[in-house]
């Protein structure tokens, strides 16, 4: 398919995902692709809902390669951007490398992890700098009970924020969860933003006291939208329209949502 043009159609999708069955995949992983997803398909869904741009979050299953994703940022140059898998280690010049080729962030996928990471130790902290260097944002998603042991040295270094699905917090401490309590002061630091996605993943939480709460700390300059498509281990009754549907719900202010859906992410993501 090629690239079409993108004339009236402002609004960013940016959270998606493109797999393909029959790579490897990491020892540690809690999914894997149950069918190939194209990027294709993706641009085509985000035409039929009057989407202009996607931003494709790398999976964790594939570990730290982001063949899939980038072969996909080449096909869709000014329609998408990515946020890639990188080991620790990466030099300013390899993160500067992928920038160029439409990645706008890298990823901390530590949920679901028997142990973590040391996000203070010296090799994440120079891996946080070289991504400030490069001009890439820090893409985390963790649960929200742990955001504490990981979001102080984020902010240290510099680095721009942007936190998966609500933040995570604990559901049976909804707003009062400590995790999201640090997301909110975060937020009110200017260089933090959230996706509002995936509803599914918070235990059972109202999405809109925690949205309603965010706009408060953040306001709609700091919050996003995303689909989450095509829903990993969640694909049962969902789909794309009902994902639009409910931002209306967790935000109903018009101006707002278009500063969620269209002003924030164009800016955040480089899309013009």
């Amino acid at each position: 398919m090629p690239e079409t043009s993108t004339a009236g159609m402002g609004g960013v999708d940016t959270h998606a995902h493109v797999m393909r069955r029959g790579l490897a995949l990491s020892a540690e992983r809690h999914s894997e692709p149950a069918r190939d997803v194209e990027p294709e398909e993706f641009i085509a869904i985000l035409d039929a809902h009057g989407l202009g741009y996607g931003v494709l979050t790398a999976p964790s299953f594939y570990g730290f390669d982001n063949s899939v994703l980038l072969e996909a940022l080449a096909k869709f140059p000014t329609r998408l951007r990515g946020t890639a898998n990188v080991a620790p280690g990466a030099t300013v010049g390899e993160l500067a490398a992928l920038k160029a080729q439409g990645i706008a962030g890298i990823r901390l996928n530590w949920t679901k992890k028997a142990a973590r990471p040391d996000a203070g130790s010296p090799e994440y902290r120079a891996l946080f700098a070289a991504a400030r260097e490069a001009g890439l944002h820090l893409e985390i998603f963790l649960e929200g009970p742990l955001l504490p042991t990981l979001l102080p040295h984020a902010l240290d270094s510099g680095v721009d924020i942007v936190l998966d699905h609500f933040a995570a917090p604990d559901p049976a401490l909804g707003v009062n969860c400590p995790g999201f309590r640090a997301v909110l002061a975060a937020l009110e630091t200017g260089r933090c933003w959230v996706k509002l996605s995936a509803p599914y993943r918070l235990g059972g939480q109202d999405p809109a006291v925690l949205a309603q709460a965010m706009l408060a700390a953040g306001g709609a300059g700091h919050l996003l939208w995303a689909s989450d498509w095509p829903w990993i281990s969640h694909e049962e009754g969902r789909s794309y329209a009902g994902c639009l549907a409910d931002l209306a719900e967790w935000v109903p202010d018009p101006a707002q949502r278009r500063t969620i859906l269209v002003d924030t992410p164009k800016a955040l993501f480089g899309f013009r």
